[in-house]
This record gives structure tokens, C-alpha cells and sequence, in this order.
């Protein structure tokens, strides 16, 4: 197995990764800037106020998107599976 097929395989899984992880973290970045705008505007300074809404958010979430998200990463192992034996060969 060459290095640069190391790096491939490397680089590859950060970009699955970062495929799969992104709806996540973006609404949950989403909810806590609007929970915060709401706080600023309340005077409410409850720094717990944020987790309910962020765990609802991304329990919704990982419901909506858990079949692509564990296709995505299913896909992506069968193909480094895949390529095992070429890698050895």
C-alpha cells in the first residue's frame, strides 16, 4: 500500500465524515444562535436554556437523515472493503 493511497483513504473518510456530520452540527449551530438572540432579547440568562432545543432539534434530525447518514457511511466502508485487496496485491 503506497502512501498517497493512505492519504486517499484519509482524505476520503474526512470528507465522509464531514458529509455526514454537517446537517447535524449546522442546525445545532442554527438553534443555539436563535436561542441566543432570544435570550439577549429576553434577558433570560440560563446558560441551559440551549441544550432542550439542540437535542430536540438533532434527535429530529438523526431521524430524518439516520437512513442516508448510515447509507452514506455504509457505502463508504463496503468501498474501502472493496479495495483491500488490490491495496495488498
Amino acid at each position: 500500500m503506497s502512501e498517497a493511497s493512505v492519504i486517499e483513504i484519509g482524505r476520503q473518510a474526512l470528507e465522509v465524515s464531514l458529509l455526514v456530520a454537517a446537517p447535524l452540527l449546522a442546525a445545532s449551530l442554527l438553534i443555539g444562535i436563535i436561542v441566543s438572540l432570544l435570550q439577549v432579547a429576553t434577558s433570560i440568562q440560563d446558560v441551559t436554556l440551549t441544550f432542550v432545543p439542540k437535542i430536540l432539534v438533532v434527535t429530529a434530525l438523526m431521524l430524518v437523515f439516520g437512513p442516508w447518514m448510515i447509507r452514506t457511511l455504509v457505502d463508504f466502508t463496503q468501498r474501502i472493503f472493496l479495495e483491500i485487496p488490490g491495496a495488498l496485491g
